[in-house]
């Protein structure tokens, strides 16, 4: 019999656990939409909301989907705590694919904080020249500091642009390396650095360039999450979905 799994994407490790499922059961890519122009995927793909958790719920009796894995953002709290409750409403196993957040180290100047809106804050009353590494769904928080130059990075276009005196705008796909982070960091003048605590690889580099270069980083903590069976690496977790779709008896173990 062939399972059927659902995975709620937003991540390249989203990309890359579609990718090694493929060969194990059928597998169907959701994303939420926000990016415009994503990454091909290789597998099916289903773009947009579901209705919440009673809509996601439906989904998955409708289309007897037979595991459900949340590989969203760590930020998209909405929709991981949506995928919890749906998992459970409609009778599905749920996995979750969790990447490890990163931790300062000896030379790094961090400020930890729960939101946006705090990370505005943060910055003082003093202007700074900040650079805005959040994502374009949270900056309109920074509209509150007015006084800082920012500097924002996104993948899409921020529309409407920030209410704000001094601001450019930066269009970039990551991944970004340190010594391009440094180059960034140093044309601009940058002296504080925003940023969430993604995890991974992929946009450390400006958080190793902030710290070669002495600049503090405004780092806005994750919010709490469901607590699901989970992994740290698309390899664990496609370890967890390989013994869910063969189970022991069957591997002969």
């Amino acid at each position: 019999m062939t399972h059927r799994i659902l995975i709620l994407g937003g991540t390249t490790e989203a990309r890359q656990l579609a990718g090694k499922l493929a060969a194990l059961a059928s597998v169907t890519l959701s994303l939420a939409g926000r990016t415009e122009s994503p990454i091909a995927q290789g597998v099916p793909v289903r773009r947009g909301g579901f209705g919440g958790a009673d809509g996601l719920a439906a989904y998955l009796r409708d289309e007897h989907v037979d595991l459900l894995i949340d590989a969203t953002h760590p930020y998209a709290a909405q929709i991981s705590a949506n995928a919890a409750q749906a998992a459970r409403v409609a009778g599905v196993p749920i996995f979750a694919l969790r990447r490890p957040g990163w931790v300062p180290v000896e030379g790094d100047r961090w400020t930890q904080v729960d939101t946006a809106s705090d990370a505005a804050q943060a910055l003082g009353a003093a202007p700074r020249r900040v650079l805005l590494a959040l994502g374009r769904q949270e900056v309109a928080a920074f509209e509150a500091a007015p006084q800082h130059h920012y500097l924002i990075r996104s993948v899409d276009p921020v529309e409407p642009k920030l209410a704000v005196p001094d601001a450019s705008y930066l269009l970039a796909r990551g991944p970004f390396r340190e010594v391009e982070e440094r180059a960034l960091l140093e044309k601009h003048r940058i002296d504080a650095v925003v940023s969430k605590n993604s995890g991974g690889e992929a946009t450390y580099g400006k958080i190793a360039a902030a710290r070669a270069l002495g600049i503090e980083v405004v780092m806005v903590r994750r919010p709490a999450l469901p607590d699901v069976p989970s992994a740290e690496t698309v390899e664990a977790l496609a370890v967890m979905v390989d013994h869910f779709v063969e189970p022991a008896a069957e591997r002969g173990v």
